[in-house]
């Protein structure tokens, strides 16, 4: 590993203590290295607030030993006032002579400016550092962009026997297949991302509140596709613990081109099988995170079936969590 990867690394590290709390805007990781040692590290703040590089130049007082420093970052500096001004200009004010990036900002108002405003500065600037590792921690972000559209994950449980609910249940409420440690793993990915998703199937048979409740973080928006009007608004996804939006979208892409016109990064679809299959047949999905219970149903709703790259494999005391990356080269 070469030096350059080594602080771009540590970039991609601490910049996921944003995950989830940054959205729209991207968990930029940034650290700030002088005499070959780091003197300053940065990650995104909360939507609205500071980006990584201004809170890794904020956290040095002497500021003149940014003029002998390297500033590393996973993602390219904005270029452009938002919520708050042009990274870019404040590394060029302070002087910082070298800064190395993991990936270039797709982002139309970005896409490049940042660096040929740091180079104009007479600034050394390196790109595409550890550049596939960047890109991954910015799927989110780049997905939105390049694809107009959320990042999607898929999640479901399934039992032994390959069904994700019995034929039959006694009342409105889950069959759980899965275990809690594995059921808190999912609240914890509720807290990670913007949105989850569930069809009317699934409120009617589970009244699921849609929550982060075995975890700490904020709760996703709920979205609900509800295209003939039949649920309650006693129902508990229409509480008041989270915003909850109601779509009649038929169409994995309309749905799609809901969530993007509300500026919605990334969504969980944990509806029911044909919620799960709607997204699958029209291919918009980019992750599929697929739990096997020990239990056996024998007989009922069958699981979704689809074809994607296995990435990981973990056991979760007696459960199995596979996770997938749709690797369909015309995925949308």
């Amino acid at each position: 590993m070469t030096t350059h990867e080594h602080y771009i690394k540590r970039c991609i590290e601490i910049a996921k203590n944003g995950l989830g709390i940054t959205r729209p805007n991207p968990m930029v990781g940034a650290v700030i290295v002088y005499k070959g040692k780091i003197i300053s590290e940065g990650y995104t703040s909360a939507f609205g607030g500071n980006h990584a590089e201004v809170n890794a130049i904020n956290a040095i007082k002497d500021k003149s030993v940014l003029k002998k420093s390297t500033l590393y970052v996973t993602l390219e500096p904005c270029s452009h006032y938002g919520k708050t001004p042009p990274c870019s200009d404040l590394i060029v004010a302070n002087a910082i002579p070298n800064v190395v990036i993991g990936c270039i900002d797709d982002n139309p108002e970005v896409a490049g400016k940042g660096i040929k405003k740091l180079i104009a500065s007479g600034c050394k600037v390196t790109v595409g550092v550890l550049e596939a590792e960047c890109k991954a921690l910015h799927k989110r972000f780049f997905t939105f962009h390049n694809k107009q559209r959320p990042y999607i994950i898929l999640k479901w449980a399934e039992s032994n026997d390959g069904f994700i609910a019995p034929k039959t249940k006694e009342q409105q409420s889950p069959v759980w297949i899965t275990n809690m440690r594995s059921r808190q793993l999912v609240h914890k990915w509720r807290a990670e991302e913007q949105a989850i998703l569930v069809g009317t199937n699934t409120v009617l048979a589970d009244n699921p509140s849609l929550t982060v409740r075995d975890w700490t973080g904020e709760n996703p928006m709920r979205v609900v596709l509800d295209k003939n009007a039949m649920l309650s608004k006693t129902a508990a996804v229409f509480n008041n613990d989270a915003q909850t939006i109601v779509l009649t979208e038929t169409t994995a892409r309309s749905i799609c081109n809901a969530l993007y016109q509300k500026n919605i990064t990334s969504v969980i679809i944990e509806g029911g099988a044909k919620t799960l299959q709607l997204f699958i047949d029209e291919g918009f999905w980019d992750e599929a995170r697929v739990f096997s219970g020990s239990i056996e149903f024998k007989d009922g709703v069958k699981a979704p079936k689809f074809s994607g790259a296995l990435i990981s494999v973990e056991h979760l005391l007696n459960d199995t969590l596979r996770i997938y990356k749709n690797d369909f080269k015309g995925a949308t």
